[in-house]
């Protein structure tokens, strides 16, 4: 995924969220200062192989699920799905976060050699500004929604879940499998509710460009509209 290719879904969401384009951007920029440059060859662990994208959502804890994750060859997990996979004995190869809940998860796991991908948009600056020179440098990818800049990058997305799904596609994932995604999940916030409705459109995207049929998105597709490739 490159920018150009993403900008009309980025616009999309700015359109129907609201969002601030120049808050991303200045975001990014923070980001950018703090940020080194990430070695690419710590995301080879995805490379060809079947990557378990873990989500967040209550259905994680199913045996189904967690066998899935287990006898995956590497897992990126969104979030808190990292916790919920360290307690049931399941390690993650990469995390992806916006640091709005766990970054101290996302500390640990830099300092102990796992790669993070934290993310950086308008309304984390501060959260930016506090926990990216507490991560272990060398291990932290920096991720923007905006154009990247300097070692900020962007491999497409919006939540944490999809930007995971995107970074393993990046990496050159041979095959995405979904554990912990519930799109419909009665307990979430209106706006979560939203970002989800929006995480199943791009995943829906990128299994159009990887050829794929994700089995996440069964009970979803038909209703999945792609307003930016039409337009």
């Amino acid at each position: 995924m490159n920018f150009e290719t993403w900008e009309p879904a980025y616009e999309a969401i700015l359109s129907d969220f609201g969002f601030d384009r120049a808050a991303d951007e200045r975001a990014r920029d923070v980001a950018a200062e703090l940020a080194p440059p990430f070695p690419p060859d710590q995301l080879d662990v995805l490379a060809d192989a079947t990557v378990a994208i873990a989500g967040a959502g209550p259905s994680l804890t199913d045996d189904a699920d967690l066998e899935r994750a287990a006898t995956a060859d590497a897992v990126v997990a969104a979030s808190t799905a990292v916790d919920v996979l360290a307690d049931a004995g399941i390690t993650v190869d990469v995390m992806v976060t916006d640091l709005d809940k766990n970054p101290e998860t996302a500390r640990r796991l830099t300092a102990s050699g796992t790669p993070v991908a934290a993310h950086a948009h308008g309304d984390n600056v501060p959260a930016v500004r506090t926990w990216l020179p507490r991560f272990t440098a060398e291990h932290v990818l920096v991720t923007t929604q905006a154009a990247p800049r300097g070692p900020v990058v962007n491999h497409g997305g919006f939540t944490d879940g999809d930007r995971a799904a995107f970074l393993a596609d990046h990496a050159g994932a041979a095959e995405l499998v979904f554990v912990g995604w519930d799109f419909a999940d009665p307990s979430v916030s209106p706006m979560k509710a939203h970002k989800l409705a929006w995480a199943a459109r791009l995943l829906h995207w990128l299994e159009l460009r990887r050829d794929a049929r994700f089995d996440v998105l069964d009970d979803h597709r038909a209703e999945l509209s792609l307003p930016w490739l039409s337009a």
